[in-house]
């Protein structure tokens, strides 16, 4: 199996498919919010001529009403990826949310509701000193703290249960550290795509996606969703879902709401990459100025090459 990581705005669904084309395999997405259904704009999910050109998996399946968890998903991964590797079909895992990625293919432990006591430990820390307990959070999941609003206690201090769920069990830095390992649930290959040094074009891709997003009807995709019924808190975390509502609810402009866009998809973007280049054992490509065809072949000379 391949597992595809990159920088949001990066170019990786392109890669994927380039990469899906040439193995005749199928691409199982990890991304906390392209599972949303009737978001397709907002969450960037392959458009149709993507759908067309490789099998996705694991997108738009989970009305935005609806709460959804890494657990949930790390279950319905699994159940896929087995489906698929048992039909003999090659498997690319492909996200820029690094807890999902981690998720699909390793044996994560999810604990359950948080215990009173734990909640109170964490809101005395809060009281006490704010920027460590983010701080925590950014090193557990960085791409995840990068679409929260970390001005509001509430949500940091969920964030930051659930993830210890998710990872901080006993010995979960082990656990982290084991999980890119070919001795985990898939063995699979981590290939990681980055930019160039300064992040120029990065940035450029990250502002013309914005533009893309509102052009391509990202309002008008809110605007039936909230119609439906009031989004949840996972939905809502969704970069462009707060600001878009906002102005939507006349509080900001459109113009300032897509600055806010664009300012948090850097952040997420920087969180990303930082994230990335400490992961172990993974093949760093550079992507900056390659065609996805020639970063797809570039990636599979990687993975074909031993030693695993």
């Amino acid at each position: 199996m391949v597992a595809l990581f990159g920088a949001t705005a990066l170019g990786k669904t392109e890669v994927a498919i380039a990469l899906a084309e040439r193995l005749g395999a199928d691409i199982v997405v990890a991304d906390s919010m392209q599972v949303y259904a009737g978001l397709p704009t907002v969450t960037n999910q392959p458009d149709e001529g993507q759908a067309r050109r490789a099998r996705h998996h694991l997108v738009g399946f989970v009305p935005p009403q609806q709460e959804y968890t890494v657990a949930e998903y790390a279950r319905r991964a699994h159940a896929v990826i087995d489906e698929l590797r048992a039909a003999g079909r090659p498997v690319i895992v492909e996200g820029g949310s690094g807890l999902y990625l981690r998720a699909a293919l390793g044996d994560l432990e999810f604990g359950g509701p948080p215990e009173a006591a734990a909640r109170r430990d964490l809101e005395e820390r809060w009281a006490r000193d704010p920027a460590a307990v983010l701080d925590e959070l950014r090193a557990l999941d960085p791409d995840g703290m990068a679409r929260l609003d970390t001005a509001n206690p509430r949500r940091v201090l969920r964030a930051l249960e659930s993830v210890r769920a998710a990872v901080a069990v006993p010995g979960a830095g082990a656990q982290r550290d084991r999980l890119w390992r070919p001795a985990e649930r898939y063995p699979h290959r981590l290939v990681a795509l980055l930019p160039d040094g300064d992040r120029a074009a990065l940035n450029a891709r990250i502002e013309a996606r914005v533009e893309a997003m509102l052009a391509g009807g990202a309002l008008r995709e809110l605007a039936a969703a909230r119609a439906a019924g009031e989004l949840s808190r996972s939905a809502r975390q969704a970069i462009g879902v707060r600001e878009l509502c906002e102005h939507l609810d006349g509080r900001v402009t459109l113009a300032e709401a897509a600055a806010r866009m664009k300012a948090r998809t850097r952040a997420l973007a920087r969180r990303q990459l930082t994230w990335m280049r400490k992961l172990p054992a993974a093949a760093q490509v550079p992507a900056e100025g390659r065609a996805p065809g020639a970063l797809a072949a570039a990636v599979l000379e990687l993975v074909q090459a031993p030693p695993w």
